[in-house]
């Protein structure tokens, strides 16, 4: 779990990083099929939807889930094992960021169907089908062995200098 702000960044930039490069081309090969221009249509929608992603997870669903979750679900059983804590929030951050970008992803790409709610629900249903193994199984562990990296990196340094410290002190 990040401990900081700039480990907050750094975690949100992996994790939606790879979960909008990942979505949005499994996204538009649902819609378009793996065409001459797959790639392209992935590169040019993939800007605009990260900083949406990035602001929807840092300024909405991020908070709003550490809230719920620290408010009302979390447990002694949990607080035994990080881990869990980690997936709880995985799966509710999943819940929320496709529920946001499904409909980004609709209204960018005016695609309203016939009857907005349904193809919302449809959108919604296979996103999260997607996402949530996504999440739990690749982009999660990959993030989280990042962070876990540049944390033991500052602890090292933080350890170091600390050390350094002390030595100068006597």
């Amino acid at each position: 779990m990040p401990k900081n702000f700039k480990e907050e960044l750094l975690f949100t930039a992996v994790m939606a990083g790879l979960m909008v490069l990942v979505m949005a081309g499994y996204n538009i090969a649902l819609t378009d099929g793996f065409g001459p221009h797959f790639i392209r249509e992935v590169l040019v929608g993939y800007p605009l939807a990260l900083v949406v992603a990035a602001i929807c997870d840092l300024g909405i669903i991020g908070p709003g889930v550490k809230y719920l979750f620290f408010h009302y679900i979390v447990n002694d059983w949990m607080k035994t094992k990080q881990i869990r804590i980690a997936l709880t929030i995985s799966c509710m951050m999943v819940a929320g960021m496709v529920t946001l970008m499904s409909l980004f992803g609709m209204v960018v790409t005016q695609n309203f169907g016939g009857n907005v709610v349904l193809t919302y629900l449809h959108t919604w249903i296979f996103n999260i089908f997607m996402a949530l193994p996504l999440q739990l199984l690749i982009v999660g562990p990959i993030a989280r062995a990042i962070l876990g990296s540049v944390q033991k990196r500052t602890a090292a340094k933080a350890a170091v200098a600390q050390q350094q410290s002390e030595t100068l002190e006597e």
